[in-house]
């Protein structure tokens, strides 16, 4: 039996990636930025913690906006070494991305972007690649049934599979698929490994939902604690196995698995090298993060100075020292958890690590 707790091994490496971290605090040099480029969406999924829809409120943020965003921080930082994303909503149904994606270009920044897969198109991808595209992710969560059911679309199966086979053959453009596991995909795991291997998927990454937005409302999104274990288990075989790079998201401190389920210590790098804009102005960090903790707005702010001078929620977590962290052993190491799992009155919704099971 292996306890969850980190072995004295980890808990070495943990040192030494503690200092680490506070370095990174210290500096807190950005190198990845989101654009929330719209909350609009061609899709309703069940877990999504933005609620977006096809006609959002929010107005779409011109591009001019952002890029007068990127003017500002092209001088502080090395383009060729921040990356930006742009994120919704679904980011592709803007008929601009291309638009933005060679403004970028242009000024040496990488870019890349999340979707659903709806909208990617063999002519779509093909402009966004003449316009500098570097990297995609594609939510593929299962199959058909399942995938149609957390998607709520009878067709978004069939086209993210058709963006996946399209992306098989981009030799030279980074990109993976991203699952999200819930009661009606985790049994279907194994075997969905070997369909993904066997299409050609190198990289793989798995998410756990957390307890907001729609995914609030809805248990069968939920795993019970030997399920969320399972799932750990399923990635660290999976990883010993090589045959596909499989990792777990970056939310989440993991106790005995750290190192096991992805290649580095957890740490959540909201507001210490990630920064997001989000559709309104908001100057955040992880765009999943509540609105109580975004520390400006790009139509009143320079976010240079925000980026520089605010943000010390991120990046000192001795006030998330409560609730269930209060007396834990393992907060020097987590610090609280990720900063998109706490609720307007600053509590912690979901914490990994006492959700573990020792196996």
């Amino acid at each position: 039996m292996m306890n969850k707790k980190p072995s004295l091994r980890k808990r070495i490496g943990l040192e030494i990636f503690r200092k680490m971290r506070r370095n990174n605090v210290r500096l807190h040099e950005l190198d990845t930025l989101f654009w929330e480029c719209t909350l609009r969406c061609n899709l309703a999924c069940r877990h999504c913690g933005s609620d977006c829809r096809v006609a959002a409120g929010q107005p779409d943020m011109p591009v001019g906006d952002f890029i007068k965003v990127i003017d500002q921080i092209t001088p502080h930082v090395n383009p060729n070494r921040t990356m930006i994303i742009f994120t919704g909503g679904e980011a592709l149904v803007r008929n601009d991305i291309e638009a933005c994606g060679l403004e970028l270009y242009r000024r040496g920044f990488p870019w890349g972007l999340v979707s659903n897969g709806m909208a990617l198109t063999r002519k779509r991808l093909d402009s966004l690649l003449a316009s500098g595209l570097h990297s995609i992710t594609v939510s593929l969560d299962g199959f058909e049934t399942a995938h149609n059911w957390l998607r709520g679309n009878p067709r978004s199966y069939e086209k993210a599979l058709a963006a996946v086979r399209m992306l098989v053959s981009e030799k030279e453009l980074v990109w993976d698929i991203v699952t999200c596991v819930n009661r009606k995909n985790l049994a279907q795991l194994t075997e969905f490994k070997e369909f993904l291997i066997d299409a050609g998927v190198r990289n793989w990454r798995i998410f756990t939902i957390f307890p907001v937005g729609r995914a609030a409302r809805l248990p069968e999104l939920q795993l019970d604690d030997e399920q969320f274990t399972s799932v750990f288990d399923f990635i660290r075989t999976t990883r010993r196995e090589g045959r596909i790079r499989l990792s777990y998201g970056c939310e989440g401190f993991l106790g005995n698995y750290e190192t096991e389920v992805r290649d580095n210590f957890y740490q959540c790098r909201a507001g210490i090298t990630v920064a997001s804009v989000l559709a309104d102005g908001s100057i955040s960090a992880c765009p999943s993060i509540r609105t109580n903790f975004h520390q400006g707005n790009i139509y009143r702010d320079d976010f240079m100075d925000v980026w520089n001078n605010r943000f010390q929620p991120f990046r000192n977590r001795k006030w998330s020292r409560k609730g269930v962290c209060a007396d834990c052993r393992m907060f020097r190491y987590c610090e609280g958890n990720g900063m998109h799992l706490y609720d307007d009155g600053g509590n912690l919704l979901f914490c990994h690590y006492n959700r573990l099971l020792p196996t």
